[in-house]
């Protein structure tokens, strides 16, 4: 079973994390080359719109599309209204999303609205919540698991998930199962239940 790389957070350059996690490289992406990309999308802006102010991160989703352009992959938003059964999660190479964060400076939490990116990933067969914020990283499950998960995260209205394929199954929209599929719920009760029988066999 291989190493998972989990990158931690430092700063405001948790989107540079996220990839770095989604790629399961240090160094696959870096913070001189989201720079540069905030200035080839901006290049007439004193203060860059794509960062935060101070130059320290805080990158919004247009230099992560551009990073992934780079690498021949597409960020694709998941309209919410779509139950996450319609996704084919294995021509989904991850997931990236984004949630209202606090902004802490030591030990005080200061009341700005900011927002962070979180990876999650299939590793050795399992999802896992890459997190830069968390020590480690977290186990969500397999495959319905993991679709019990994005349910409950899409319920709020203040969080965003995107999709990261090859420029292929972009183009193909591949990623995409069954139309039909995409309004259909599994009930995640019975997910559980179901795992619960198979803890008590001793599977």
């Amino acid at each position: 079973m291989s190493v998972i790389y989990h990158e931690k957070q430092i700063r405001e350059l948790c989107a540079l994390h996220a990839l770095n996690n989604l790629f399961q490289s240090k160094g696959a992406f870096t913070k001189e080359e989201f720079d540069s990309i905030c200035k080839s999308l901006s290049p007439d802006n004193w203060i860059n719109p794509h960062r935060s102010a101070l130059g320290l991160g805080n990158y919004d989703i247009n230099v992560i599309m551009k990073a992934l352009q780079n690498r021949g992959y597409e960020a694709i938003w998941f309209d919410k209204r779509k139950d996450p059964g319609c996704l084919d999660l294995a021509r989904i190479d991850g997931f990236i999303l984004n949630i209202p964060s606090d902004y802490k400076i030591s030990f005080i939490t200061i009341p700005l609205k900011r927002r962070h990116w979180i990876t999650l990933k299939k590793i050795n067969g399992k999802f896992y919540n890459l997190d830069s914020k968390l020590d480690n990283p977290q186990q969500i499950g397999e495959d319905s698991e993991f679709l019990c998960y994005l349910r409950e995260e899409m319920d709020s209205l203040d969080k965003e998930l995107f999709l990261v394929v090859s420029e292929e199954v972009a183009k193909n929209q591949s990623w995409l199962k069954d139309r039909n599929s995409c309004y259909s719920q599994t009930n995640c009760r019975d997910v559980v239940e179901v795992q619960l029988k198979d803890l008590e066999r001793g599977n």
